[in-house]
């Protein structure tokens, strides 16, 4: 299994042969290696909820690639008057798991806005065997230890960045929380108003949770999990 971070919360996973998208923010994201015609392969992608750096290009790579857009129902309808397919859409609610492509998906609860329906995190189980929780835009919320008790997540995806969403002391803590094995920090670096570094979460993971281990990607450049 590959991941591939395009800046921001916008990343692929390549997973069995197929390629997943979570958040494909492309237009107005300065950190993007690429522009989302140059996207060749889609074969899925998740949405967090309807923020514009989040549901970024979703609807128009998802008609392109006659991929599946799974989303809370209220985004998802959103998405269907504007265009897109009701046969590409997958609308589903916060505790609920659909099937695609052999991936296991469950939407879970995040704290954050959105304009249509609640904003979402999803936890991910891959045929591999791996969990992944991709926690979209979100606050710390203490819900997050049920979820290690239902789940034994082997990388967590969590936005580090402040002033929307966790900074990098909550982000440490949600990995104890979590039970996580490795971290991927996002949503920090985009614009000078979130966190620029991670130098601050990788203290706070000694202090915090040392047996969770942090993996910066580099924008661009897939890594094998």
């Amino acid at each position: 299994m590959e991941i591939t971070w395009y800046g921001h919360s916008n990343f692929r996973i390549s997973s069995g042969g197929h390629s997943i998208l979570l958040d494909p923010f492309f237009v107005g994201n300065p950190s993007a290696p690429v522009d989302y015609r140059e996207v060749d392969a889609c074969d899925l992608i998740l949405v967090t909820h309807d923020h514009s750096d989040h549901i970024g290009q979703a609807l128009e790579l998802g008609i392109k690639h006659d991929a599946e857009i799974v989303a809370v129902f209220d985004t998802i309808q959103h998405l269907i008057s504007t265009g897109l397919p009701q046969s590409l859409g997958v609308g589903m609610n916060i505790g609920g798991t659909v099937e695609r492509l052999g991936i296991k998906i469950k939407m879970v609860q995040a704290m954050h806005s959105s304009a249509t329906g609640a904003a979402a995190g999803y936890i991910l189980t891959l045929p591999e065997g791996l969990c992944v929780y991709f926690a979209g835009d979100t606050g710390l919320f203490s819900s997050m230890e049920l979820f290690a008790a239902f789940h034994d997540i082997d990388i967590a995806m969590l936005p580090i960045g402040g002033r929307f969403t966790m900074d990098p002391a909550q982000g440490a803590y949600a990995c104890k929380m979590l039970q996580c094995k490795k971290i991927i920090p996002m949503h920090w670096g985009t614009w000078p108003i979130l966190a620029q570094q991670t130098d601050s979460l990788a203290e706070a993971l000694a202090l915090t949770a040392p047996d969770t281990e942090l993996v910066t990607l580099e924008i661009g450049k897939p890594m094998e999990f």
